[in-house]
């Protein structure tokens, strides 16, 4: 989808922060960070939403699981704790039409999230 946020990020047709990268999956700061550690990891294929999911990225999610897992213990998250958030459709919060995991921690975090 060319109009994407995301795929514009994917393309580096737009600035984003990055902290990591792989051949099919991208990480990069949130720019409005919810907690000292806001991080959104998205697969560089789009996907519109996790509802779209389908078996054939099976391999592509557990790369993106490995990317959560390497960014906590980057950002000193995986000991303390940290939340993994995945909006899906306009009533939950997803602003973006790509499949996207907030990875967010570096403070006690409350339930229910507001």
């Amino acid at each position: 989808m060319s109009d994407c946020l995301f795929c514009k990020i994917v393309k580096k047709e737009i600035p984003s922060n990055i902290v990591f990268e792989t051949d099919d999956v991208l990480a990069f700061r949130d720019i409005n960070p919810k907690a000292p550690v806001h991080i959104l990891v998205i697969p560089k294929l789009h996907i519109g939403s996790f509802a779209e999911i389908k078996q054939e990225h099976s391999a592509l999610l557990m790369k993106m699981i490995k990317m959560i897992q390497d960014i906590a213990k980057k950002e000193g998250i995986d000991q303390s704790g940290f939340r993994i958030v995945a909006n899906n459709g306009p009533d939950a919060g997803q602003a973006v039409a790509h499949l996207h995991f907030h990875v967010i921690g570096g403070r006690p975090l409350k339930w229910p999230p507001g």
